[in-house]
């Protein structure tokens, strides 16, 4: 007897459930679109923006997340990369901004990367970067990593990173993937536990044989973390030492920012401004932070700070800025909530930024800024962050085959329930990230 085939949310449902919010939903787009026009903004140009935007879904994001302390498994959590995928595609399906996914190795290895090729393309999914691991052991290594990885004092562990990263581009190239975002936990806890300045030249020789092996038409994100795990020094804690790191490794390592991995305070929209100018922005992992690394969900705390790092974004786009073309991914850890759910709504927190910074009137902003207008220029970007663009985001994803309201049609649908009597919890699984 053949097995039953895994739950799936159809076209007719998702279809039925558009049906009964449509006409409200035309009605608020056309009511912000007269508005819009009054301010020379063209709505139907700006749906067709926020239709063509698109951030990677992270495969251990459609997992339960954790704490230091505890993980606390959610139903239905997927059991293996190939059911990954399934719930990614729910996100795609209802969300429509979210066409590619981001897998990590070795969590995500299997034996037959075709066949999981082919698996993300009948989702109408491909794979965007790939993520290395060398901040925990895994079964049969060889030789630890509780002392750091790319910048440890041993070359041979070294040497065992490096080769870990190797096989993270050839796992890439089957994937059809075109960059390897390094993180590294590398660090120490006590002073004097590490020579700061050797452990920085050993990540960036370690890190040389890596962008030697890249394809030609690849690229590597360098990403920095303050703290965590280690707590008195991390060998790459800010966006400084990231960007330096970078300029010595040559054009093809870039700068990966973090919405989370900053101290508190610091002005990130200012960072983001400053890579562009020297052309080292590699992309983003976007979540959000009320203490510091904490992994919130994108635009659950600070909304308006999302806002302005893409009003930097569309002012590099607008004037063409060189080099770029940032990669965007989403970097959460989902503890008390549906990671798809959780998932989606960032998707769209992003979408919301993205299209409040395109109706900033940029003509205005300017000549306030030179007039030395500080209020004036202030109050251009207010207008446009308290715009409610939500109507037209859901004429973007319902025009793009979507849901009107994506989280309450997948609640509608059932479908973790479903996940729940097709998944039976597995020991060890690999969904989330503690």
């Amino acid at each position: 007897m053949s097995a039953a085939k895994p739950f799936a949310i159809s076209e007719d449902f998702l279809a039925n459930h558009n049906a009964r919010l449509e006409a409200a939903t035309i009605e608020d787009y056309h009511a912000l679109s007269r508005a819009l026009a009054r301010r020379g903004v063209d709505a139907e140009k700006l749906v067709e923006k926020v239709m063509g935007f698109g951030v990677a879904i992270p495969t251990w994001g459609v997992g339960t997340g954790g704490t230091r302390f505890a993980r606390f498994p959610g139903p239905g959590e997927p059991r293996n990369i190939f059911e990954k995928l399934d719930d990614c595609a729910v996100i795609q399906q209802l969300a429509r901004a979210t066409p590619t996914v981001s897998p990590h190795i070795p969590w995500d290895k299997v034996d037959d990367y075709g066949a999981l090729r082919d698996k993300a393309a009948a989702h109408g999914l491909s794979f965007d970067a790939v993520n290395s691991n060398t901040f925990q052991d895994q079964p049969g290594q060889e030789l630890s990593y509780k002392f750091g990885s790319l910048s440890h004092a041993d070359a041979r562990v070294r040497a065992q990173a490096v080769a870990h990263n190797l096989e993270c581009i050839e796992i890439g190239r089957k994937l059809g993937s075109k960059a390897l975002t390094v993180w590294i936990a590398d660090g120490s806890n006590f002073a004097g536990q590490s020579n700061l300045t050797k452990a920085l030249d050993r990540y960036i020789e370690a890190m040389r044989e890596i962008v030697a092996a890249l394809p030609a038409d690849w690229r590597v994100f360098l990403e920095h973390k303050l703290y965590e795990p280690a707590f008195y020094s991390t060998v790459i804690a800010d966006w400084g030492t990231s960007f330096a790191a970078a300029q010595e490794l040559g054009p093809k390592a870039l700068c990966l920012v973090d919405l989370g991995h900053h101290a508190p305070s610091v002005n990130i929209e200012q960072i983001v401004a400053r890579l562009i100018r020297f052309k080292k922005l590699g992309g983003f992992h976007f979540n959000d932070s009320k203490y510091g690394d904490d992994d919130l969900d994108s635009g659950s705390v600070e909304p308006f700070r999302l806002f302005l790092v893409f009003n930097e974004l569309i002012d590099a786009e607008r004037r063409k800025a060189e080099g770029f073309a940032p990669a965007y991914m989403i970097d959460q850890s989902h503890n008390v909530t549906d990671p798809i759910e959780s998932l989606m709504q960032s998707a769209m927190e992003l979408q919301r930024a993205y299209a409040q910074a395109l109706i900033v009137d940029r003509e205005a902003l300017e000549a306030a800024q030179e007039a030395n207008d500080a209020l004036g220029a202030h109050l251009e970007l207010k207008r446009a962050f308290t715009t409610d663009v939500s109507p037209l985001l859901a004429v973007a994803r319902l025009r793009a085959g979507g849901a009107i309201a994506p989280i309450e049609a997948y609640r509608a649908a059932g479908y973790r329930a479903h996940k729940a009597k097709e998944r039976p919890p597995v020991a060890g699984t690999s969904a989330g990230i503690v």
